[in-house]
């Protein structure tokens, strides 16, 4: 996706397409959320025919002035639904008075890291007696305080800054209750962070002092495997209201994965590693590849499979690591290029066995495929040792 940043009243109503050019719907609406001082971009309201849909920011492959394209995969087309703590750009925030000017528009952009897109820039105007004076931009940070959700800003700002490791540190020696507060605090995307740090029960018992809507927005936030494995520790009923208040397109891979015991290639794969059809040319696979919220070992190769491309795929044809990719003419299709000589484990297959397959054949990532020959997920060497090293090794690790 593009670092331009993109105003938000150039992006209504521009088209909406599909990875192919295929139309979708027309732009609406920007879906964004407090994130500490920031206000971070969830994803588009986008009309479709009569109805109006919820597309996830991560879906976007670009945004051009001729319109925003989505990456492959299908688009869930249930209606949209906001929830507690969302804002609509252009519904709620647009013509809100700062001082003696009005808010008329809003800039995007991504993060340092990529992962995330944020409001950086907000236009004001003043208004005259027949029309609008021409706005002046200025750092979003500067109007930011006549938004804010609470007076505690500085201190979400302070806690944003420390490393997850240190931030789980300092709440285990805190009261429960002082805990909350501090949990009340930080960002829905940093509370994600926590969560996948902490011991398990430690989370659990952190993630049922929450809200529902905020808990789900957070589950959401995480890494879909560790996300499945929090889930697996609540009670059941907890965990069905959870996965029901989250969006079908977050919670349908997390209800495939609570599926399968948590000792097998099912329990443990990711539902989202990097899976391109056959027809995709390696230059499109390295531009897949590059990107900085990925982690290195799904980073490390895509898997080839027929259309569709999110799981469970169309026929699963074969892997292609990174360094055959930079070795192949950027116009080669991944058909031409795949290995198929690593066969895919089965759903069911126990955690040792999967751990001995990595192992024997020194591999980041194994693909996981059902009866049928569909890529469902893969298993990755982290997911492996998140299950066979002891809580918390992340953590004394990462501070040696």
């Amino acid at each position: 996706m593009s670092s331009t940043p993109a105003f938000v009243s150039r992006l209504v109503r521009l088209p909406l397409v599909d990875g192919d050019g295929g139309p979708v719907g027309r732009v609406q609406d920007v879906v964004l959320v407090p994130s500490g001082n920031d206000l971070r971009v969830l994803g588009f309201v986008a009309q479709f025919q009569r109805r109006h849909i919820f597309v996830n920011v991560a879906r976007v492959a670009e945004i051009e002035p001729t319109g925003v394209r989505l990456r492959g995969g299908t688009v869930d087309m249930r209606p949209f639904q906001r929830r507690e703590g969302e804002r609509l750009a252009v519904a709620d925030l647009f013509d809100t008075r700062v001082n003696e000017e009005f808010l008329t528009d809003l800039a995007i952009e991504p993060g340092p890291d990529q992962a995330f897109w944020y409001v950086t820039k907000a236009a004001l105007g003043r208004r005259g007696p027949l029309r609008r004076r021409a706005p002046h931009v200025v750092p979003w940070p500067q109007v930011a305080p006549h938004f804010a959700s609470s007076p505690e800003m500085a201190q979400v700002a302070e806690l944003r800054d420390l490393h997850p490791a240190d931030v789980v540190t300092r709440l285990q020696s805190l009261p429960l209750a002082r805990r909350q507060q501090v949990m009340a605090l930080l960002a829905d995307e940093q509370v994600a962070d926590l969560l996948e740090e902490m011991p398990e029960e430690e989370a659990v018992r952190l993630i049922e002092t929450l809200d529902l809507d905020r808990a789900a927005h957070i589950l959401e936030e995480m890494e879909p495997d560790d996300a499945v494995d929090l889930l697996a520790d609540l009670e059941e009923g907890d965990r069905a209201e959870l996965l029901t208040r989250m969006r079908p397109e977050e919670s349908t891979p997390l209800r495939r994965l609570l599926a399968y015991d948590e000792d097998t290639a099912g329990g443990l794969m990711t539902p989202e590693p990097v899976v391109l059809a056959h027809t995709t040319t390696v230059a499109e696979a390295l531009a897949q590849i590059r990107r900085r919220e990925l982690p290195s070992e799904l980073a490390a190769q895509v898997f080839v499979t027929q259309p569709p491309t999110s799981t469970p795929t169309g026929r699963y044809i074969g892997v292609v690591g990174f360094q055959r990719l930079l070795r192949e003419a950027p116009s080669t299709t991944l058909e031409d290029c795949v290995n198929d000589t690593h066969e895919p484990v089965s759903p069911d297959l126990p955690l040792r066995d999967v751990a001995e397959r990595l192992a024997s054949y020194d591999l980041l990532a194994v693909p996981v495929c059902d009866h049928a020959g569909r890529l469902v997920g893969a298993v990755t060497v982290d997911d492996v040792l998140d299950h066979v090293l002891p809580d918390g090794w992340r953590r004394r690790v990462g501070r040696r």
